[in-house]
């Protein structure tokens, strides 16, 4: 009998391995002629700075062509891709090393970089330098998916004032920007200064909302012609309502494919339950040294703390408060109860408190649960009487606090070599932990596992925390876990380049040493000894070699080819079982392992601009970690595997073309086949219970499409510039080969059980969900005007999905929770692209 939740019993059937495996579409590259958001740096996206280079390029130097961020691919995949969830070589974003003034921004927890930690600031931060795949890199070793480099020294920023004011339907309405830059001043200072304030009652989904500011200074002192000494200081808050998604049927139920569950009304206000906060200061101090003309030496000293919280419902026996929890869907009731899947139907389609949260109902619930709790935090007699909260809003934070130092020399030696040598240093500490944000009228919420006792004999094993046990909570509180991982991180990296006539080249080499552990500051009652206090220290060195060549045939034409090899630590998000409640680690964490290469040619002509680039890349002994909430184990469930492996490969193919000196072509195109490599091995663990559900589990993982994006998309733009300042385009986009990333449960021997191929739920189980093709057009237009040679005024109008195609899903997954012999009893859940947005802007600079 299975567990009805994807983690049934072996089974004796004898299944051979290649039944499980599902056979990839034969790849192709595609022909030269194809045509072809707040972007999510998690899912490897990045936003660059959209510009022309000069035609006239046959005497300019080779490095300086190939290193500029203003690639056509590189632009069109980061504005008019990113809105399909796009990733550039379907990388996620912890292949992409970001910095700021050459240090580090990558999260050393996560591995990702968040953009949100600086956004609303696009003025000071727009002029990056960007690099797709393996490249030669000047502040960093880099990654396999390329590096982002912001600079934010007050010198280099651009001269003057620019104030700004944008209206919009998307994730916010208004936006308000103000920056000011001297440059440098006859003084030897120079400052910069931006802010911004972002906002909406409601963004595109309904019940989102967003309320966002952001700061930015930086300031410099020419000491003398050899040294500067830099500061900057940034921060932006947001705290912003969020969408869940849901299943077809929900937002079939409601007609809207952007049915959000997440609020409901309170007091005829929508009320959204899952609120974002964030805020995450970051201060960078900086010398730079020149000696002479050919030498740099930049050392840098970064500062971050902060609050990364996301709230949540949760409740204590109690009903499940989540309108769209399977249960309260007709499809539960339709074959054993129809007529009861009639009412919900009718329910669900014309009642707003059946489709959305009832709050009222959760304040009716805590209002009348009169309660005691006796020896209250541990202390007899210590009896504490109120209204016993039911349901609560939870808090759930990472709170980051990192310092970092970073110290890079360069010079330019003799005979066209370029030296390049770094070194840095990085130490993290994540809390994370829980607090109570709403009681929701009640006095108090009591911190324990409701469902400790269930497997377990254990004396008080409901206890949170033995050092205060019976611990009443109260709105601020700490509750259900709390703990630090804390990361240790130190790098050195060397980088030479040269040159000759036709060729370029260059070699890097990094190597570094990692260490993380967790320190524990609640003694949980089910792991009394190793749930408090520090745990064993994980400790990885991993080293990473690259080379690459740029071959100049004319002045006009290139090729260029990358390779490389590196090996990292896992992340310590995902190298613990259950983080939350134990410092058990997955039995044989090992370094991953990456290589990485490419192969472009680059064109560079009055005319014709473009780029053809073959690339490829493997990844393996990765690691691979969910956590979901199971209602009849009553508690999380975390799902581990190991041995991980993914194969990336694929052809970018971009050009630019002139028709006319006022009409413009550009054509874009992305095919890429990217894959599950190997058959990992699967860890299944309770947070109430130290006993696994599975150890070493075979997960037929191979071949299978890795999913959340589409792998293939195309772009055909065409734009009128003219000769009075302004223009106007359109471009018609495709998406497709989008997938939904598999429940690996699925694909197991266990799962299968006693099914024959014949059988309609084999083919459930293993067949992997192909998303439908989409197509969309966008249009913009843009107009300036110039007063007394002096200011100048702007307009920017786009509108994306012009068509306002809704029924295009770009990402969404199949849940872990499943029943082998009913699959659409858990379906996946879909998220689909925004339908017709708008973004329009008014710019007034001087």
């Amino acid at each position: 009998m299975g567990l009805a939740l994807g983690l049934p019993a072996l089974a004796q059937s004898g299944r051979t391995d290649s039944t499980a495996v599902a056979q990839p579409d034969s790849f192709m590259v595609a022909h030269p002629d194809t045509s072809d958001r707040e972007q999510d740096i998690r899912a490897g996206g990045y936003t660059i700075s959209a510009g022309d280079l000069d035609a006239e390029v046959a005497g300019q130097d080779v490095s300086g062509i190939l290193q500029s961020s203003r690639d056509v691919f590189n632009a069109t995949a980061g504005f008019t891709f990113g809105a399909a969830r796009f990733r550039i070589r379907g990388f996620d974003g912890e292949n992409t090393l970001i910095s700021l003034n050459g240090v580090l921004a990558n999260d050393l927890e996560t591995g990702y970089a968040s953009f949100t930690n600086w956004s609303g600031l696009n003025d000071v931060t727009r002029w990056m330098e960007t690099r797709t795949g393996v490249s030669p890199s000047r502040y960093n070793f880099g990654g396999i998916g390329g590096y982002s480099e912001v600079n934010l020294r007050a010198s280099d920023l651009r001269k003057g004032t620019r104030l700004s004011y944008a209206l919009s339907n998307r994730t916010y309405q208004h936006r308000v920007m103000l920056t000011y830059n001297t440059g440098m001043m006859s003084n030897g200072w120079a400052f910069s200064l931006s802010g911004s304030r972002r906002w909406s009652n409601e963004g595109y989904v309904p019940g989102t909302s967003y309320d966002a500011g952001a700061y930015f200074l930086s300031a410099e002192k020419r000491i003398n012609a050899k040294h500067s000494i830099g500061f900057v200081g940034l921060g932006a808050p947001i705290i912003q309502g969020r969408q869940s998604i849901a299943t077809q049927e929900a937002y079939d139920l409601v007609g809207d494919h952007y049915y959000n569950p997440s609020w409901g009304y309170q007091d005829g206000e929508k009320r959204n339950a899952r609120v974002s906060n964030d805020h995450k200061p970051l201060f960078i101090l900086s010398h730079f040294f020149r000696p002479d003309d050919r030498t740099e030496w930049t050392t840098s000293v970064l500062y971050t703390f902060g609050r990364d919280g996301l709230t949540g419902l949760n409740w204590y026996d109690a009903q499940d408060p989540r309108p769209d929890y399977y249960r309260y869907l007709p499809s539960y009731n339709t074959e054993f109860a129809p007529a009861l899947a009639a009412q919900q139907t009718t329910a669900w389609q014309n009642d707003a408190n059946t489709q959305q949260i009832d709050w009222e109902q959760l304040y009716f619930a805590n209002r009348k649960n009169l309660y005691t709790v006796l020896d209250a935090e541990g202390i007899a007699g210590n009896n504490v009487t109120g209204m016993r909260s039911k349901y609560i809003v939870e808090d759930q934070r990472s709170d980051p606090t990192r310092i970092a130092l970073n110290s890079v020399w360069n010079r330019d030696l003799d005979r066209d070599v370029h030296l390049t040598l770094g070194g840095s240093y990085n130490s993290q500490k994540t809390h994370n932990f829980k607090v109570i944000e709403d009681l929701l009228g009640g006095d108090f919420w009591v911190d324990l596992d409701q469902f400790a006792d269930r497997y377990s004999n254990i004396p008080n094993a409901g206890q949170n925390d033995l050092n205060t046990p019976n611990h009443v909570v109260r709105k601020g509180d700490t509750f259900g876990y709390d703990y630090d991982i804390r990361t240790r991180l130190v790098n050195v990296f060397g980088q030479v380049e040269k040159k000759w006539s036709r060729l370029e080249g260059y070699a890097g080499l990094s190597l570094s040493h990692t260490s993380f552990w967790r320190d524990g500051h609640f003694k949980k009652a089910l792991f009394p000894d190793n749930s408090f206090g520090a745990s064993e220290k994980q400790n990885f060195t991993h080293f990473g070699i690259k080379a690459g060549a740029v071959y100049k045939i004319t002045g006009r034409h290139y090729f260029t080819t990358n390779l490389a090899w590196l090996t990292r630590p896992p992340t310590p998000r995902t190298a613990y079982l259950s983080a939350r409640t134990r410092d058990a680690v997955i039995d044989g964490l090992t370094n991953e392992k990456a290589l990485s290469g490419d192969i472009s040619y680059v064109v560079r002509m009055p005319r014709v601009k473009g780029r053809a680039t073959l690339y490829f890349a493997t990844i393996t002994d990765q690691v691979w970690s969910r956590s979901f909430y199971h209602d009849d184990y009553r508690t999380f469930v975390n799902y581990t595997m190991t041995g991980v492996g993914q194969r990336h490969m694929g052809a970018e193919l971009a050009a630019e073309v002139k028709l006319s000196p006022t009409w413009q072509l550009t054509a874009v195109y992305a095919g890429g086949q990217y894959l599950y490599s190997s058959r990992p091995k699967a860890t299944i663990t309770r947070d109430n219970s130290d006993t696994a559900l599975a150890v070493d589990r075979t997960v037929y993982w191979k071949n299978y499409r890795v999913g959340g994006m589409p792998q293939t998309a195309g772009s055909l733009a065409l734009r009128y510039n003219a000769p009075k300042y302004w223009s106007i385009g359109a471009s018609a986009n495709y998406f497709g080969d989008i997938y939904l990333d598999p429940n690996p449960d699925r694909r197991t021997a266990e799962a299968l059980g006693n099914l024959v191929t014949d059988d309609p739920q084999w083919h459930e189980l293993l067949d992997q969900t192909k998303l439908d093709d989409g197509f969309t057009v966008d249009v913009f237009f843009m107009k300036s005007w110039r007063f007394k040679n002096k200011y100048r005024l702007g307009l920017n109008l786009s509108v994306s999905n012009v068509l306002d195609n809704t029924d295009l899903v770009t990402g969404g997954y199949e849940q872990l929770r499943y029943i082998p012999t009913q699959i659409d009893k858990f379906p996946p859940k879909l998220s689909y692209m925004f339908g017709r947005t708008y973004f329009a802007m008014v710019t007034f600079s001087f």
